[in-house]
């Protein structure tokens, strides 16, 4: 073992010069700039667009709600008793009323005797 010990500063120094003799990659700002705009335009169109699409359709069907339409609001079913600005009152099926936040509504069920007539 002590025999190859004075190899190991000829060894380290040659790779040293193998590194430096070999030539530097050229630096390629434009391709680092097209994959950087292929990232973003894919975050766009896998992340953001779908939820901008589904928060405009949630806002959309809790602009059209009224009175008598069925409501699920965090697992709670209710009727539409009485419309304010930012919030519903729903009647239970015992007769209860609970004032509910709009943006808390997850769907909504139009009253089959409001369709039926329209």
């Amino acid at each position: 073992m002590k025999k190859f010990l004075f190899l190991l500063p000829i060894l380290s120094f040659s790779t040293i010069l193998a590194q430096e003799s070999s030539p530097a990659p050229k630096s390629n700002y434009m391709q680092t700039l097209v994959m950087i705009v292929v990232a973003l335009v894919f975050f766009y169109f896998i992340l953001l667009r779908p939820e901008q699409k589904r928060r405009k359709k949630a806002q959309n069907m809790r602009a059209s709600m009224k009175k008598g339409d069925r409501v699920t609001v965090m697992g709670l079913l209710g009727t539409i008793d009485q419309i304010k600005d930012n919030t519903i009152i729903l009647s239970m099926v015992d007769g209860a009323k609970v004032e509910v936040l709009k943006a808390a509504i997850s769907d909504v069920q139009p009253n089959s005797q409001t369709e039926a007539k329209a």
